[in-house]
């Protein structure tokens, strides 16, 4: 039987060499908790600088799989190896190392913590383009109707899940749209959520794939993923 180990850092990371060394430093000097980069078919110096960096474990892929295909395989990795807690968090300098040990704390209360950069509480160092901010609040109200969980903020990648959460998730959505799922099928399973304030920090650089930069592909790409998984018993 594998011994538990206590606490992952997740980060998938796409072309990410400009931050991430940065990044794990920063993380090994705040907190005790192992970390794993899931390199999604970087074509730059991301693995090299982490490994330099003192990232604990790497898994790369050959080509870009997709953000949700990567997360799926952190959270098998953290079931296989027995951690009790996972944090999964972007290496792009939009969430911010010095919150991973109140996420983790946080964990005690509740099977997942969400980041809300949205919440009133949030400190707002960046603005967001309208069209992001407007179908975040689309998303999220649906999300709500259908869980009645009441969060504020929909697809925020900076979260804590125990060991128990990830067992009853099912990832299979490869996309952006992940979080759609992860919600939905989280209310259906019973798991406690909270959130938690986060900086709002918004970088210019284009992150979404060609076939999502129209804002309205892109909301009728999520409204899909929702209508797909609420389908699902």
């Amino acid at each position: 039987m594998t011994e538990k180990r206590k606490k992952l850092i997740v980060l998938p990371a796409l072309n990410e060499g400009r931050f991430i060394d940065s990044i794990i430093k920063r993380l090994k000097a705040l907190s005790d908790a192992e970390i794993l980069l899931i390199d999604d078919g970087s074509t730059d110096d991301t693995v090299y600088k982490a490994e330099k960096a003192g990232v604990d474990e790497v898994i790369s892929h050959s080509y870009n799989r997709g953000y949700g295909k990567t997360l799926a395989e952190g959270f098998k990795y953290a079931l296989d190896e027995g951690y009790e807690k996972i944090v999964t968090m972007d290496c792009d300098e939009q969430h911010e190392p010095e919150m991973v040990e109140k996420f983790f704390k946080e964990s005690a209360n509740s099977d997942i913590v969400s980041g809300s950069r949205y919440s009133q509480s949030s400190p707002r160092k960046t603005f967001v383009p309208a069209e992001r901010y407007r179908i975040n609040r689309e998303i999220t109200r649906k999300i709500n109707k259908i869980t009645g969980y009441n969060i504020t903020d929909a697809f925020c990648g900076f979260k804590c899940y125990r060991e128990k959460a990830l067992e009853k998730l099912n990832i299979t959505e490869d996309g952006y749209g992940m979080p759609l799922q992860l919600w939905i099928q989280a209310a259906r399973t019973g798991l406690t959520v909270c959130e938690i304030p986060v900086a709002l920090i918004y970088h210019t650089r284009e992150s979404f794939p060609e076939e999502l930069n129209n804002p309205e592909e892109r909301l009728n790409y999520y409204m899909r993923v929702i209508g797909n998984e609420k389908k699902k018993k």
